[in-house]
């Protein structure tokens, strides 16, 4: 049985802080325009659009190449999921190392996924939205390894600029 977003919420400690850019998730400045988390405490539409770039870089199926090509921000196709594979990139490419196998199985165990096994978009968005209330911090350097700014904008690297995915590439390219 998976659990919802909703479930996994928790309460903050101090709700009646008059300070909402103090709270995780929402200590950006305010002169940046963009939150990772709404007043609700779910995941932004701005930070959902992050996320569904960061996902599709390494779903199964890949979405389009022509989105990636022209620079757009890709969104992951009907029905994505994160393989075991998709899972290890993401989180190297992350955190510079996969996940060991004890956080393979909570993530298993306790986020949305198919029923191989697979994570959902909807199960990578738990994660940040989990990740996000206890460390804000550690979603705004996820966003940076994946070329985003604090204005969630989608920068040019030298490692986008240079390195393209063998998976959207024919051999006749």
């Amino acid at each position: 049985m998976h659990r919802d977003i909703e479930e996994l919420r928790t309460q903050s400690p101090r709700p009646e802080t008059p300070e909402p850019d103090s709270r995780q998730g929402r200590r950006n400045p305010r002169e940046a325009g963009v939150q990772l988390l709404d007043d609700d405490g779910a995941v932004s539409v701005q930070l959902e659009s992050c996320l569904k770039h960061v996902f599709a870089k390494y779903c199964t199926p890949r979405p389009g190449a022509a989105a990636q090509k022209r620079g757009e921000l890709l969104e992951p196709p009907e029905g994505a999921f994160l393989s075991a594979e998709g899972l290890d990139a993401w989180a190297r490419d992350t955190n510079g190392a996969p996940f060991d196998e004890a956080t393979k199985e909570e993530i298993l165990e306790f986020m949305d996924v198919t029923e191989d096994g697979g994570l959902t978009f909807k199960g990578f968005m738990q994660v940040y939205q989990l990740q996000t209330e206890n460390d804000e911090e550690e979603t705004w350097r996820d966003l940076a390894a994946h070329g985003f700014d604090r204005t969630l904008r989608l920068v040019a690297t030298r490692r986008e600029d240079s390195d393209v995915d063998p998976r959207l590439t024919s051999p006749t390219s």
